[in-house]
């Protein structure tokens, strides 16, 4: 039996609002597309932010995202990526990406959690110490370090980033959100918390 690549389950909390099931075209699929159901724009994938995510990293097609010349070491290295899903917050994302054999640099921005799909690569870090990495593999590399790639066999990796928060302000988002569990509040829209402390303020 054939199966669609990726399935978006979509819920929505407010009163009178109904489950959307989103199945990829790629395939054929047997299931009937009912009233309900509404085609899938890959446009606006990155732009859920409040939906859960199904998918099959190694299935998912990507768009070419070329390594900085300056970065590439030896061969000649092709990228390819698909943003997923950013955070209702922007500061974090989830990609699927891979790379043809090649050696390069990599210079991490943000921090950084990788699985490894499939294929094959080694890693020399700051310290020159080489790591394999192979499929079920898990590494995490903080903002601001850097290493050196060599991939032996076309890899696919799925990457969780995030933005390095200033450490003050870290600590203070995560008491914010401990106060909001505590009353009550985790998980309302930013819209409803601000109108709330408005109101408070206004007694």
């Amino acid at each position: 039996m054939k199966r669609s690549i990726e399935k978006v389950l979509h819920y929505r909390a407010k009163k009178g609002s109904v489950v959307s099931k989103v199945i990829s075209s790629s395939f054929p699929t047997t299931e009937k597309t009912t009233a309900k159901e509404k085609p899938f724009d890959r446009r606006l994938e990155t732009a859920i932010f409040d939906s859960i995510l199904i998918t099959t990293p190694a299935t998912v097609e990507l768009e070419p995202e070329p390594i900085p010349p300056d970065w590439i070491v030896s061969g000649t290295p092709v990228a390819r990526c698909k943003k997923m899903l950013r955070s209702h917050d922007r500061t974090s994302h989830i990609v699927v990406w891979d790379c043809t054999p090649g050696s390069f640099k990599w210079f991490y921005g943000m921090d950084e959690a990788i699985i490894v799909i499939s294929g094959e690569a080694f890693m020399i870090d700051e310290k020159g110490e080489e790591r394999r990495f192979g499929p079920g593999d898990l590494g995490f590399f903080p903002a601001g370090t850097s290493c050196t790639w060599r991939i032996t066999e076309t890899l696919r990796k799925v990457g969780f980033l995030k933005e390095s928060l200033w450490r003050p302000l870290g600590l203070g988002v995560k008491a914010w959100h401990k106060i909001l569990r505590i009353v009550g509040l985790a998980g309302k829209s930013a819209l409803m918390l601000t109108f709330m402390v408005l109101a408070l303020r206004s007694l």
